[in-house]
């Protein structure tokens, strides 16, 4: 489906726009980056938005193959995944990301939700734009309440985000709002572990670990 032209005139950056410009479009993508969800998922996931407002986003991204429904094998449920064209807007995230850590960033708000994919995802391009290069094949494990894990590992000099987790040179076990607020601290204040952040593995993976986010160690 072509969408209505908005902006009149013609500009590929604009008509990208028309697309996925919309409010909660890209952060529904965002939270499809990592695989199939749920309707009551992505509600869930994304904090603030309606069911009615979520079934017209979910079905434009539809109409424009950005976004498709995965039917389950038994039952009424429906899984939404990204196409090949949502799926090349993970870049694009990962830029907005990046722009919001350098220009945007502040500790999460009291009465702000936290969740997993966001923070993980800010990990990665944090990762990815300020961290050591890594050795092939380093794993980290990310374990958060109600057995919500994620691993970062390291494939051809760059971060591969995933959920699940598992043979991990550090393991970290925090809450999603102790990580997030970690994440968008002053780096002279960071010391890892701390009260609030748990690390396992050895020694000398922990001092990795913690200078890889410009953080003291403390072992």
């Amino acid at each position: 489906m072509q969408p209505d032209r908005i902006y009149r005139h013609f500009c590929l950056t604009a008509r990208a726009l028309e697309v996925i410009g919309e409010r909660w479009s890209l952060l529904i993508v965002r939270d499809l980056l990592l695989g199939p969800r749920r309707f009551t998922d992505l509600q869930r996931s994304l904090a603030g938005i309606t069911a009615t407002r979520l079934t017209g986003r979910l079905r434009w991204l539809e109409e424009t193959d950005v976004v498709e429904r995965e039917p389950a094998e038994s039952g009424r449920e429906v899984w939404y995944r990204l196409t090949d064209a949502g799926l090349a807007l993970g870049p694009t995230i990962d830029a907005l990301t990046l722009w919001g850590i350098e220009h945007a960033r502040g500790r999460p708000a009291e009465d702000e939700p936290v969740h997993s994919e966001s923070a993980m995802i800010g990990t990665k391009v944090w990762l990815s734009r300020f961290g050591p290069a890594p050795r092939d094949g380093l794993t980290w494990v990310w374990r958060f309440a109600d057995e919500d894990v994620f691993t970062l590992r390291a494939v051809d000099g760059t971060w591969l985000l995933t959920r699940g987790g598992e043979g991990a040179a550090v393991t970290v076990e925090a809450s999603r709002r102790a990580w997030a607020g970690f994440l968008t601290s002053p780096r002279e204040t960071r010391r890892l572990p701390n009260e609030e952040i748990r690390l396992e593995g050895s020694k000398a993976e922990i001092r990795r670990f913690a200078k890889a986010f410009a953080a003291q160690p403390v072992v």
